[in-house]
């Protein structure tokens, strides 16, 4: 079958079911994948309904086979402050027998234009091959650190205000705990039902969840976790301070008798060793979520750099392996409050940057002065100065999965 032969068009719901056989084929999501979390194939389905009816899905079809889709949630982040539209990318995929025909990159080209139509200015994802999606202008933004800790190691109890409660994870006190950290943590997203829907997805009926309330009763943190075989799992714990943390703690620390470690996972670029008295812990850091930005003007127009007493100007040449209105000349002017704004010029200048860089620089998981120095970001000693003073130092925390 040639490309010629097949047709692009969105995927409804009379394909849900195809939709969902080439995932659970690209992906390899078995039976007993699925069994393992409680799932039924058809309770599966069910369960991706919801996301799947507020998705935009592109797919080719061979007739009336559905043989190679990407979705686009519409999803909300925090950057700095302040609250983008956008498009998490996922469910990419073809079958093997189409591969090698140019599918996928046009399906990637149309779901960017897409986005860009519908506001969404930045898109993350989930890579299943960095370099692919490096190649279609995504950069790694975010990093997910695992643990392990024996239970000689837990921390000692400290004594704080506050106290911890057990509640079940479909409490409304979990989302209203999340929306409490998500307002003021940059790179978190803003979840509504769907995100929700697909953080717990694929979670067992074991999970539990426990918070920790201030002295005047505000909840300043979340613990999900569940117990197996002796082993206290952490899925993810958020804090809003450090006595929330130091509280959490001390609830996982009095599961002493009844655990021999603990194993989890956290999303910030602050090693969890250092914080304890026994350091000499496992860690495991690898590069979690990518993102890019779909229009760099229009997202410009909104990002929020750094104020100071002088206004500041950089003329570059940006390069986007995909998208034409990413690409050429441009000229960033930013004001004493810290607004920027985006003009095309037409000058011939040496400085130079790809929209891969732009994103990890502007969403601060790499500084200006390393991507200079690696050879990313082509620049004078100048420039690099403004850019490390305009930019905020802070990396995005990212733990949800889609």
């Amino acid at each position: 079958m040639t490309k010629e032969q097949l047709e692009l068009h969105k995927v409804d719901l009379q394909h849900l079911e195809q939709y969902n056989q080439l995932l659970k084929y690209v992906f390899q999501v078995t039976k007993h994948t699925m069994q393992k979390v409680g799932w039924e194939e058809k309770e599966f389905i069910k369960a991706k309904q919801p996301s799947f009816e507020r998705a935009s899905v592109l797919g080719w079809f061979d007739k009336d086979n559905l043989i190679s889709q990407c979705v686009v949630y519409p999803m909300k982040v925090q950057i700095f402050g302040k609250v983008y539209e956008m498009g998490g990318l996922t469910g990419v995929g073809t079958y093997p027998e189409y591969s090698n025909q140019g599918l996928m990159h046009r399906l990637l080209e149309k779901a960017l234009y897409e986005m860009r139509e519908k506001g969404q200015y930045i898109s993350y994802l989930y890579p299943y091959s960095i370099p692919y999606y490096r190649r279609k202008g995504w950069e790694i933004i975010s990093d997910k650190i695992t643990y392990e800790i024996q239970d000689y190691q837990l921390p000692k109890n400290r004594k704080v205000a506050g106290e911890v409660r057990r509640l079940p994870v479909t409490s409304p006190e979990i989302r209203e705990t999340y929306n409490r950290f998500a307002a003021c943590t940059h790179g978190a997203l803003i979840r509504d039902d769907l995100a929700w829907n697909e953080y717990w997805l694929w979670d067992n009926d074991d999970i539990t969840s426990a918070i920790y309330y201030n002295e005047k009763g505000e909840q300043d943190g979340y613990l999900i976790y569940w117990i197996a075989d002796e082993v206290f799992h952490i899925k993810d714990m958020i804090f809003l301070n450090e006595e929330a943390r130091i509280g959490l703690w001390n609830f996982v620390s009095a599961h002493f008798s009844m655990i021999s470690k603990v194993v989890g996972s956290t999303f910030t670029d602050e090693s969890l060793a250092f914080l304890l008295e026994d350091a000499k812990i496992q860690e495991n850091i690898s590069p979690y979520f990518m993102a890019r930005i779909v229009d760099f003007e229009k997202f410009i127009a909104s990002y929020p750099f750094k104020a100071d007493t002088r206004k500041r100007s950089w003329t570059f040449t940006l390069q986007d392996p995909m998208l034409p209105w990413n690409q050429g000349t441009f000229t960033l002017n930013i004001d004493r409050q810290g607004k920027g704004v985006v003009e095309r010029c037409c000058k011939r200048v040496r400085d130079k940057v790809d929209i891969q860089t732009m994103t990890t620089m502007l969403l601060g998981y790499k500084r200006p002065d390393y991507l200079n120095k690696i050879g990313r970001l082509a620049c004078n000693d100048a420039t690099v100065d403004m850019l490390e003073d305009a930019i905020e130092q802070q990396t995005p925390y990212f733990s949800d999965y889609f």
